[in-house]
């Protein structure tokens, strides 16, 4: 008779499947941030590295915070948008308020589920994040 394999030996039962919701929420995130980055026509190779390297700090992140696993994909969205502003500025412009005061949406909640891009000036609600192409 062979012995019986608890698990794979890789974790407590269930980390498996904790895993796998996490990366299932990191592709999710990545995603939606580039499909807004492609609405804005700025997913150029070099700001889809900046998603990247979120995703991998959010990775992390979640490693050490389980239950803030659904948060990435605000919070991947706001890694990329703070990146782009120290690179090339503010992104994404505010669709909202043409011809005044240009400025960037903001996400909310900033620590939240089901993100939004929010005109901060007027605090109209945007898009989803991930879902800015109709309104661009």
């Amino acid at each position: 008779m062979e012995p019986k394999d608890s698990a794979s030996g890789s974790g407590p039962p269930g980390d498996g499947a904790r895993q796998d919701g996490l990366e299932r929420a990191l592709h999710a995130a990545r995603a939606l941030v580039l499909a807004d980055l492609e609405a804005s026509d700025v997913a150029r190779a070099d700001i889809v590295s900046l998603v990247e390297e979120s995703v991998t700090h959010r990775r992390w992140w979640v490693g050490q915070w389980p239950e803030g696993v659904a948060f990435v994909q605000g919070l991947v969205a706001q890694d990329v948008q703070d990146a782009l502003l120290e690179r090339y500025g503010r992104w994404p412009v505010c669709p909202v308020c043409v011809g005044s005061d240009l400025h960037a949406l903001e996400v909310e909640p900033e620590l939240g589920e089901d993100p939004h891009w929010v005109c901060g000036k007027t605090s109209t609600v945007v898009a989803r994040v991930g879902y800015l192409g109709s309104k661009l």
